[in-house]
């Protein structure tokens, strides 16, 4: 008899562990009819068999327990198993609940060998009231469900990797998180063959798991061809350019993207030349994440234009980056023709004041950006008196950013002046946090406030409230 690691001490002792999702291995009864020869004598034998490649739902299974779906995966699990190759088999499949008595299972597994007829129509007792009503619906969903996991395994042991429970798991839930997992990028590899068509993953979450670039060339080929996926977050892989060109490459020929995370993945200028490729191409791609990259000043030539001429993206997300100088001047005049963009994050770039004023002057002709992050880009008071010529005529721009610049209370009242001077301002919220300011400044933000009362001013010693309406992409689905 084979039995799993701890079994034998288990049996010692008197104990048996539950079946189900609490146990790691169920005990397949499998019976030689045939005679021929195989690894197994004819006769009954007992072989076990790891709990992932049945797991369907969150159900607890009786000793009749199951359903049709369970035992066709019980078959497909003996049919890639080597010790049972070979064999043309009858399978049944016992399983016990936790709470059952001492001898019930061993009576009922005696009397199914004794009839020849081991028990295919397994009964279920599930935690959810509409358990009954949810198996009876499973059907072609149930199919390929199976058919995902059986290629996945194929998969894993062609790559010599060991599979991912939780996307043995996943079943036909809409988003897959394996975040932090460790998959590198053989596990990327024998992941990608079970991507390409599988139908339910809406959202794929691979952050932090050292894909590099070999990894992203082996998820491109999926994310190129899988048209259900929508959100995919690729973050702290280490891609580099190698793995940006891949990405960007499979993007450019999937427009069902949506949403694509790339934060944290060493990106510098010659990875900017692949996502300029990207921005001037697609036009499905709505939310783009390039924060805590190494993106410089080249980048931001290479960026400019790009956005400039992209028709779609509506949030882009540049923070922690290296844009400085040259470069975010270059950037800001992308900004100031885009004509999608509607919420963009630059803080933490180092910007200064050859930056802010870029800004002020798109925001100028710039009639669709919504909200603009400049917190931490070393703006002085002058520079905010530039930035304050373009809020003067803005007539879009809910929510600005401005928090730790080294602007003082001057800066701050200058753009609040801005504000006050633009009788069509559709400004919400002003954050000046982390900057101190003066007596001048609170009184020019409470006459402000008449004029704007929905307006929300925060600072250092006033923390206020604000509720961010999210754009309709990014809303969760009811």
């Amino acid at each position: 008899m084979l039995e799993p690691p701890g079994v034998a001490g288990r049996k010692a002792r008197g104990a048996r562990a539950p079946i189900g999702p609490a146990c790691e291995w169920v005990k397949v009864n499998a019976t030689n009819n045939s005679g021929l020869p195989g690894r197994l004598p004819p006769g009954r034998r007992f072989h076990w068999l790891p709990w992932c490649l049945f797991a369907t739902r969150r159900i607890d299974w009786s000793v009749r327990g199951g359903s049709a779906t369970f035992i066709s995966r019980a078959r497909a699990a003996v049919r890639h198993t080597p010790a049972l190759s070979g064999c043309r088999c009858r399978v049944g499949v016992t399983m016990r609940d936790p709470c059952e008595g001492p001898g019930e299972k061993e009576e009922l597994e005696e009397g199914a060998a004794a009839t020849g007829h081991p028990a295919e129509v397994l009964e279920a007792k599930c935690s959810d009231v509409d358990s009954d009503s949810d198996l009876e619906t499973e059907g072609t969903h149930k199919l390929g469900e199976l058919v995902k996991d059986t290629l996945y395994l194929r998969s894993c042991q062609a790559h010599n990797v060991v599979p991912a429970s939780c996307f043995l798991r996943q079943g036909s839930a809409p988003e897959l998180n394996l975040r932090h997992r460790g998959l590198g990028p053989q596990g990327a590899r024998a992941l990608a063959s079970s991507l390409m068509s599988n139908p339910y993953i809406k959202r794929l979450d691979l952050r932090d798991n050292g894909l590099c670039g070999a990894g992203a060339e082996a998820l491109a080929d999926a994310l190129s061809k899988n048209s259900s996926i929508s959100d995919v977050d690729l973050s702290e892989n280490q891609l580099g350019a190698v793995g940006a060109q891949a990405v960007c490459a499979a993007l450019v020929m999937n427009p069902a993207i949506q949403r694509v995370q790339l934060a944290g993945n060493g990106l510098e200028e010659q990875a900017a030349q692949y996502l300029a490729e990207l921005l001037l191409a697609n036009t499905g791609l709505k939310s783009l994440d390039l924060s805590y990259n190494q993106l410089n000043d080249q980048a931001g030539e290479t960026l400019g234009p790009a956005l400039a001429e992209n028709a779609g993206l509506t949030e882009l997300n540049m923070s922690w980056n290296h844009l400085r100088g040259s470069g975010a001047v270059a950037f800001a005049r992308g900004l100031e023709a885009s004509i999608f963009l509607r919420v963009l994050d630059i803080s933490y770039n180092g910007c200064g004041d050859p930056g802010a004023s870029a800004v002020g002057e798109a925001l100028k002709t710039n009639n669709v950006l919504e909200e603009l992050n400049l917190s931490n880009n070393r703006i002085s008071a002058l520079g905010a008196l530039s930035l304050g010529q373009g809020l003067q005529v803005n007539r879009t721009l809910r929510i600005l950013v401005v928090s730790r610049n080294p602007m003082r209370s001057e800066g701050c009242s200058a753009l609040l002046k801005s504000v006050r001077a633009n009788p069509l301002s559709a400004a919400e919220l002003l954050d000046f946090s982390d900057i101190q300011v003066n007596r001048e400044f609170d009184d020019l933000a409470g006459s402000l406030k008449l004029i704007l009362p929905r307006l929300c001013i925060k600072t250092a010693a006033h923390r206020v409230e604000y509720r961010r309406e999210l754009l309709p992409i990014f809303r969760p689905s009811k």
